[in-house]
């Protein structure tokens, strides 16, 4: 596929709008879908239960769907809306569970895509025949230029074109599993954009899920303010519990209190100089390509890491769950800065280190896995060429 025929596709996004649904009148999705039936989906599931959506949870995973239904609601604690979701009930409101793609996606108006990042690309692949003209597809967590990899996948599955992609840069609430709850934390504000900008009717139709978003200019500003890895990898790999035996340093004999294992509690200064030499490099290659409002360094770290304690704290993720945001963090964050800081020129040794010791420390390749511009429809040799495929492409230009 040539670059051009994705541009043509992507600016296609944003036509025939005179097709979609009358739910395009600025108000959350009345039918939602949700595929992935991990944590994440399940709070997802229940945050359009509870705001009133017709709601179906998809999983491919007998088990996964298994527990669900023998629990036979899903329940929320904490900072979210709290209480129990019924499941597969025959009257009243309800979260129907289905192993059918089709019957999961059939009369939805807002598709979530739930899971890590290597899911959600499989999702995008599945779906390029699947999807109705209107729908909306949500992608929490997409690291950087999520939704225009998700555009290039259906564009090379054959998808049609008269539908809406919004990512996010994070997620409404961090979740603990406790017993047969999920607990939630509130997160801070994250970046909300739509694929082509003003597509104002199907933010709207996220919003429901996303309270927390803040909405931007285009995804090509949501996607360099992201600054999920580089907060998070420092955080997790040096000291931290993506590293073997890691965890936080407490003194001989002392005792870690609960209400202070949080993620912010794991960033000491060496990690914030490091985080700040990440971040700078991602906003100096941001400007570069006309992104030059992104928040500083402790504005970055607070987004991600949460507070110290209390409300709005971040839990620990555990070993594996450390180690998976660490490959999503190369894969969907810094191998598209490395790739986009090439185009223009600039040197970025601090994320190239990062992802040199992450690789190191999962005994894998993650580089070639990574979202590079030239594998998701950018083929643009140097800054200027790649930020006017980048307009065409989100039908709306990058302001320099």
């Amino acid at each position: 596929m040539t670059s051009s025929g994705f541009e043509d596709f992507a600016q296609a996004l944003t036509r025939n709008r005179a097709q979609a649904p009358a739910r395009h009148k600025g108000q959350p999705a009345g039918r939602v879908a949700v595929l992935g039936a991990a944590p994440d989906g399940q709070m997802y599931a229940a945050l359009a239960l509870a705001g009133g959506a017709e709601v179906r949870l998809f999983s491919a995973y007998g088990a996964e769907l298994a527990a669900i239904r023998a629990a036979g609601s899903i329940t929320l604690r904490g900072e979210g809306p709290v209480g129990s979701f019924h499941v597969d009930q025959p009257a009243g409101p309800s979260i129907q569970t289905t192993a059918a793609l089709d019957e999961a996606l059939d009369g939805a108006e807002l598709v979530v895509l739930s899971g890590p990042l290597h899911k959600q690309r499989t999702y995008a692949q599945v779906l390029a025949d699947q999807l109705a003209a209107g729908q909306v597809v949500l992608l929490p967590d997409a690291r950087s230029l999520g939704a225009v990899e998700v555009a290039w996948l259906l564009q090379c599955g054959g998808a049609q074109a008269d539908l809406a992609l919004v990512e996010a840069g994070g997620a409404p609430y961090w979740i603990t599993a406790d017993g047969g709850a999920l607990v939630l934390s509130a997160c801070p504000p994250v970046p909300l954009a739509s694929l082509a900008p003003g597509q104002d009717a199907a933010l709207a139709a996220v919003s429901g899920l996303m309270p927390n978003g803040r909405a931007v200019l285009s995804c090509v500003h949501s996607g360099f303010d992201d600054a999920s890895a580089a907060v998070e990898l420092p955080a997790l790999m040096i000291g931290g519990p993506a590293a073997a035996d890691g965890a936080p340093l407490v003194p001989e004999g002392g005792v870690p209190l609960a209400g202070n294992a949080t993620f912010r509690a794991l960033i000491g200064p060496a990690h914030e100089a490091l985080i700040a030499r990440l971040w700078d490099e991602r906003c100096a290659v941001a400007a570069d390509f006309g992104v030059r409002d992104l928040p500083d360094v402790g504005g970055a770290i607070d987004r991600v890491a949460g507070a110290a304690r209390g409300t709005g704290s971040r839990p620990v993720p555990d070993a594996a769950a450390s180690r998976e945001a660490v490959r999503a963090g190369v894969v969907g964050s810094l191998v598209p800065l490395v790739s986009a800081a090439a185009r223009s020129g600039r040197a970025v040794p601090a994320t190239q280190a990062m992802i040199e010791l992450a690789q190191v420390l999962l005994k894998r390749d993650l580089g070639g896995a990574g979202r590079r511009l030239e594998t998701i429809g950018i083929s643009a040799g140097d800054v200027s060429d790649a930020r006017r495929q980048f307009a065409a492409i989100l039908n709306g230009g990058v302001h320099g």
